[in-house]
C-alpha cells in the first residue's frame, strides 16, 4: 500500500485492537473531527509519557488495526512495552483506552435526549415491512410524538404511498450525505404529511433512486477515506436530525448487504440507553418461506454484533397479510412465531382491504381508516416495541 504522506514524513504500522476499541476510537475520533492517526498518535506519545501502569485490558480476539505514524514512533512504542512486559497488543490497547477516558465525547454530560430507533427489516420483499413502518409512525405521530420515516429502500414505496416524490439520481440525497458527499443541509430534503390527523408531526425522508447504488458506493468510500466506517453511515448521516425527534423509523431494503448492516447499526442500544427503547421490528408471514428469511436476518444480527460488540434489541415479530383460512400451513406457521417468545409477537395483522384502499389513495392507514383493525394493529405494534 502506498503512503498517502510525503517520503518520511510518516510510515505505516500494523497491529491488532479489541473490536471494541477500534469502534470506539473510530467514533471519538469522528466526533472531534480527528484523523485516527493523530488520535493514535497522541494516545501513544501520552502512554509512554505516564508512569503509572494501567489495568490490563482483555485482548483476546483482538482483530486487525493499522494505521501511519511518524517514523521511529512505533519502534519506540515497542521499547516501552518491552520494558514494562507486556505485549505490543496490550500496550496499544492500554493507549487506546486512556486516550478515550482523556477525550470524552463532547455529547458526554448533555441532557440530549436521543430518539427511539425503529429498524423494520426482513430480507424478504413482501412482509409488509413498508407498511408497518408507515402504519407505526403514524400512531406515534397520533399519539403526539414528533416521527421521521426514512425511505431507506430505493424502491420507494414508502414514499410513493405517502404522495412523497423520490428524488432523482444525482443530487442532494441521504444516499450522498451517508457518503460524505452532501451538499447542504439534510433538512431540506425532509417532508412534512400535511394531515390535520398528526398535526405536522409526522416527516419522511424520501428514497432516492441512487439508493440502488448504496452498497457499491459505501464499499469504494470505505477503501477510500481513512477512518470512515461503513456500518456507521447511516448514523452520521441522521444524527444532526436527531434533536428534531422522539422516533426515528428505517423503512429498509429487502436485503443483507451494507445497507442492512448500517440500519441495524443505527439501531444498536447505545451507552446508557434502556434496553427495548430502539431496536429491529421484523415483519413475516405465516408461511415456511419467513422462517428461513427470519433465521438469515438473526444470524446477521449476531454476527454484526460480536463482530463490533454491539447490543441490537429484538423488539418483535409482526405476522402480517395473516388469514386462517390458508389452512394448516398459515394456523401451524403462526404458532411457531408465537412460540418463539423472545423476540415476541407484537400483533397479528390480517390480511384486509383497509391498508390496500389506503396505498391506492396516497393516503395514511390512520387517517383513511381510523378505527379499522389494522389500523388498531399498527397501534398495538407502536406500543408494544415502545417499553
Amino acid at each position: 500500500m502506498a503512503s498517502p504522506y510525503p517520503e518520511g514524513d510518516r510510515e505505516k504500522v500494523a497491529s491488532k485492537l479489541p473490536s471494541a476499541l477500534q469502534q470506539a476510537l473510530k467514533v471519538r475520533a469522528a466526533e472531534l473531527t480527528l484523523d485516527i492517526q493523530e488520535a493514535v498518535e497522541a494516545a501513544i506519545t501520552n502512554w509512554r509519557a505516564t508512569t503509572s501502569l494501567g489495568s490490563e485490558i482483555e485482548t483476546a480476539g483482538a482483530k486487525s488495526f493499522s494505521t501511519w505514524l511518524p517514523p521511529g514512533l512505533y519502534d519506540d512504542f515497542k521499547d516501552t512495552c518491552t520494558s514494562r512486559g507486556i505485549s505490543y497488543t496490550q500496550g496499544l490497547a492500554q493507549s487506546i483506552r486512556d486516550w478515550l477516558e482523556a477525550n470524552p465525547s463532547p455529547q458526554a454530560g448533555t441532557q440530549v435526549t436521543e430518539p427511539e430507533r425503529k429498524i423494520v427489516g426482513n430480507q424478504k420483499g413482501g412482509v409488509g415491512k413498508t407498511a408497518v413502518s408507515a402504519g407505526i409512525a403514524q400512531a406515534y405521530a397520533e399519539d403526539g410524538k414528533r416521527v421521521l420515516i426514512v425511505d431507506f429502500d430505493p424502491q420507494g414505496h414508502l414514499s410513493e404511498q405517502l404522495a412523497v416524490p423520490q428524488i432523482e439520481p444525482n443530487h442532494d440525497s441521504l444516499v450522498s450525505h451517508m457518503c460524505g458527499e452532501g451538499e447542504g443541509d439534510l433538512r431540506d430534503l425532509v417532508v412534512t404529511i400535511e394531515d390535520p390527523r398528526f398535526q405536522k408531526r409526522l416527516h419522511v425522508l424520501p428514497a432516492c433512486f441512487d439508493g440502488f447504488l448504496l452498497d457499491a458506493k459505501i464499499a469504494v468510500v470505505g477503501t477510500q477515506k481513512r477512518g470512515f466506517q461503513k456500518e456507521a453511515a447511516l448514523e452520521m448521516a441522521l444524527r444532526p436530525l436527531e434533536t428534531d425527534y422522539d422516533v426515528i423509523i428505517i423503512d429498509c431494503p429487502p436485503s443483507l448487504g451494507i445497507a442492512m448492516d448500517a440500519a441495524l447499526y443505527y439501531g444498536r442500544r447505545r451507552r446508557g440507553e434502556r434496553a427495548g427503547v430502539s431496536g429491529v421490528i421484523i415483519p413475516v408471514l405465516a408461511e415456511d418461506s419467513s422462517l428461513t428469511a427470519y433465521s438469515m436476518l438473526a444470524q446477521q444480527i449476531d454476527d454484526l454484533c460480536e463482530d463490533l460488540s454491539l447490543e441490537i434489541d429484538h423488539l418483535g415479530l409482526v405476522v402480517n397479510l395473516y388469514d386462517s383460512r390458508r389452512g394448516y400451513v398459515a394456523t401451524s406457521t403462526l404458532d411457531s412465531w408465537k412460540s418463539v417468545g423472545d423476540p415476541k409477537v407484537l400483533a397479528v395483522i390480517g390480511d384486509l382491504k383497509e391498508q390496500r384502499e389506503a396505498v391506492r389513495k396516497k393516503m395514511p392507514l390512520l387517517s383513511y381508516a381510523p378505527h379499522s383493525d389494522q389500523a388498531e394493529a399498527m397501534r398495538q405494534v407502536a406500543r408494544g416495541a415502545s417499553r
